[in-house]
């Protein structure tokens, strides 16, 4: 696939290698807070990086990093997990279901945490999710907009990054 954008306004998604596997049209607020298509689904951006360091058996970390992560409407992420811890803050407008898969060689699916508004409660279920490091993850799919920031401590690296094909 080429590296070029079909038409403007347009952006690649690509593997962690950087491998362009498709085109997608920008949406607003991921244009507007400066996003890029995330390789496991969704948008995000890196909003903070931790100047301390950690050694882990990978190598030298940030302490900590900070993304916000999009999923418009009908996108989900794949199952993935991540050396690290993660905690997982909802800010709206909808709400997004996150399922935890264990932390075997394959996603065991089990546990779901929704973050969001109670659909008929207008209470909210969870603003926070804790996601500990090696466990599979995804998001489904919802019907509206979800706007999440993810800290992942020690500091989030593709290096450390597994995602199921």
């Amino acid at each position: 696939m080429t590296d070029t954008a079909p038409r403007p306004g347009m952006a690649a998604r690509r593997t962690v290698a950087g491998d362009v596997v498709e085109w997608l049209d920008v949406p607003q607020r991921a244009a507007a807070l400066g996003m890029e298509p995330h390789p496991e689904g969704g948008w995000f951006v890196r909003t903070w990086t931790s100047p301390a360091t950690v050694s882990t058996p990978a190598g030298e970390r940030p302490a900590a990093t900070l993304i916000h992560f999009l999923l418009p409407p009908g996108e989900a992420s794949a199952w993935h997990r991540v050396t690290s811890d993660e905690i997982w803050m909802w800010h709206g407008p909808d709400a997004v279901e996150l399922e935890l898969g264990g932390s075997g060689d394959q996603p065991d699916p089990g546990a779901r945490i929704t973050l969001g508004p109670d659909a008929g409660r207008d209470r909210v279920n969870d603003a926070q999710a804790f996601v500990r490091g090696g466990m599979w993850q995804r998001t489904l799919p919802g019907d509206g907009e979800v706007l999440l920031s993810c800290l992942v401590s020690p500091g989030f690296s593709f290096d450390d990054f597994t995602m199921l094909d």
